[in-house]
């Protein structure tokens, strides 16, 4: 039985089952452990019986008025247990947990343009392309993000949801 559970600064040793995957960014040791002090309610890690780590999920609150809003940061689980249900049980605690503890209006998260099958995932889950952002992968490869968003309660109106006509700039983000 799969257990979730708040992340552990020792699972740092133990999630490569997770990270070495062509689809999932790895992050730098400082950027782990800023998010593990802040937002630890939004850090949590799928362990299976055999206490290996499945997948895991990294959050924060942001903004500011009618944009204070969760923000899916990583969200991934290692190739062996994929289609399990463990990407939407890791996503709808991080939006209940935007919803209850932090009173957001939306969740927000971005993906790459080319990884349809995340988009499509993240689409069933609710969510929608709010705005396309231009070259905000850098590197080699540099792509485009989708912005995509999912109103919550506290948005009656759904307005976080209406899509932008035009594209922006990594540098025109609000945050």
């Amino acid at each position: 039985m799969t257990s979730t559970r708040p992340f552990h600064m020792n699972d740092l040793f133990r999630f490569n089952n997770v990270n070495l995957d062509i689809l999932t960014e790895t992050f730098n040791m400082p950027f782990y452990l800023q998010y593990q002090s802040r937002w630890p309610e939004l850090f949590k890690v799928a362990e299976a019986p055999d206490n290996s780590i499945m997948g895991y999920m990294i959050g924060k609150s942001e903004g500011s008025d009618n944009l204070w809003h969760g923000h899916v940061s990583a969200v991934t689980v290692a190739p062996l247990y994929r289609r399990l249900g463990l990407a939407k049980k890791l996503m709808e605690d991080l939006e209940s947990t935007s919803e209850n503890v932090y009173n957001s209006y939306f969740v927000d998260l971005f993906v790459r343009s080319s990884n349809s099958l995340a988009i499509s995932m993240y689409e069933k889950f609710g969510y929608v392309t709010y705005r396309r952002v231009l070259g905000y992968y850098s590197g080699d490869d540099a792509e485009d993000a989708l912005d995509m968003r999912k109103a919550l309660p506290r948005d009656k109106h759904k307005r976080s949801m209406i899509a932008l006509t035009k594209p922006v700039l990594p540098e025109d983000l609000e945050w």
